[in-house]
C-alpha cells in the first residue's frame, strides 16, 4: 500500500498539535465531501482515502476525486506504516467493477485512481478484478483517465500480465521505503520484486506510465534515498511521489524525523535531475493526490 496515516476522521482524534505546523490541515466538510461520502455509502464501496486514514480526504472529495479501495477492506498483510485493518477478508465481490464504474459515471470523473488491499488469499490477488474494473470504467466513462495503484502480487507475473493488458494509463506500485528498512516496514514485500513489477509493466506495455511512491521520516539517510531513486530510473519508473511519513497511532512504526517543505524540494530537484518525468514532493504527498496532474501530458499533446 501507501503511506497513508492522518491527522483526523470518524475513527481518530485530531493530534495537530504534536505536528509541525507544515502538516496541519483545516478539516472541513462542504456539500460535495458529504454526497460523495452518502454516495460511497449507497453503492456499498470503499476508498483508500478513508480506509488508510488519509489527510487529503477532505479537500479531494470537496473536489470530487476519491481513490476507489477494491478487494474488501480487510488486507491479508500487516504493513508497519499501513492503517488499513488486518484480518481474513470475506470473498470477493464479482460485482464490484460494476459498481465503481457506475459510480465514476455518477461524480463525472475525469481521472480516477484504483487501488487495492493485498490478497494473498486468492491465486492471482485479485488481479482479475483489476482487470474487469478498469474494463468496465472504460465502458461507462471512454475518456475518463485510469490510474491503478496494486500490490505485489507475490511476484505472481501472470496476475500482473492480467493488469497490465487491461491497459491502464498508469500503473502505481509503491517501493514505500528504503532496502534496509524493509523487514520492518514491508515485512512480507521485496525491493527487488517491486521494482522488477514495474519493470516488466513497461517492457510488456510501453504506453503505460509506470509510477512509484516513497515515504520518508523512518529513519532513512538521504543517501539511500537517492540510490532508491537510482534504482528506479534502473528499472524505467516514470512518475515519482515522495511525502512525509505520518503515524497513524501507537501501533504502527514511530516517525524519526519530519522533514521540512525546503528539504523535499531539494529531494524534488534530485530526482527530476535523475531523468523523471514528473516528480510531485511534499509532506502531505501521497500517491493519489493530486493524481491527474501528476501525469505528464503526451509529447506535442
Amino acid at each position: 500500500m501507501e503511506p497513508l496515516p492522518i491527522l483526523h476522521t470518524e475513527r481518530s482524534k485530531p493530534r495537530s498539535k504534536n505536528l509541525p505546523p507544515w502538516l496541519r490541515i483545516r478539516l472541513t466538510q462542504g456539500k460535495n465531501f458529504l454526497e460523495l461520502k452518502d454516495l460511497m455509502r449507497s453503492q456499498t464501496l470503499h476508498t483508500v482515502c478513508e480506509e488508510a486514514l488519509c489527510p487529503n480526504i477532505y479537500e479531494c472529495w470537496e473536489s470530487r476525486t476519491a481513490t476507489f479501495l477494491i478487494l474488501g477492506d480487510i488486507c491479508t498483510r500487516n504493513c508497519g506504516f499501513c492503517a488499513i485493518t488486518t484480518g481474513r477478508p470475506t470473498p470477493l465481490d464479482l460485482e464490484e467493477p460494476f459498481r465503481v464504474a457506475e459510480s465514476v459515471k455518477t461524480l463525472g470523473l475525469n481521472h480516477v485512481v484504483l487501488t487495492s488491499v493485498t490478497r494473498d488469499d486468492v491465486p492471482d490477488g485479485g488481479a482479475e478484478i483489476f482487470a474487469r474494473t478498469i474494463k468496465a470504467i472504460r465502458h461507462a466513462m471512454p475518456d475518463c483517465g485510469i490510474e491503478v495503484l496494486t500490490p505485489d502480487f507475490l511476484g505472481n507475473w501472470d496476475a500482473v500480465a492480467t493488469v497490465t493488458e487491461a491497459r491502464p494509463d498508469i500503473f502505481n506500485h509503491n517501493t514505500e521505503s528504503v532496502p534496509r528498512l524493509y523487514r520492518r516496514v514491508r515485512p512480507k514485500a521485496r525491493y527487488e520484486r517491486t521494482l522488477e513489477l514495474l519493470q516488466r509493466v513497461k517492457r510488456q506495455d510501453p504506453t503505460i506510465i509506470t509510477k512509484s511512491g516513497i515515504m520518508l521520516g523512518l529513519g532513512e539517510t538521504r543517501d539511500e534515498i537517492h540510490q532508491v531513486f537510482v534504482d528506479m530510473r534502473d528499472h524505467d519508473i516514470d512518475v515519482l511521489t515522495v511525502g512525509q511519513y505520518l503515524r497513524p497511532d501507537q501501533k504502527h512504526l514511530p516517525v524519526v524525523r519530519f522533514y521540512p517543505p525546503e528539504e523535499f524540494q531539494e529531494i524534488k530537484e534530485e530526482a527530476l535531475a535523475l531523468g523523471f518525468r514528473h516528480v510531485e514532493s511534499g509532506p502531505l504527498v501521497r500517491s493519489s493526490y493530486h493524481a491527474a496532474s501528476q501525469v505528464p501530458q503526451p509529447i506535442g499533446g
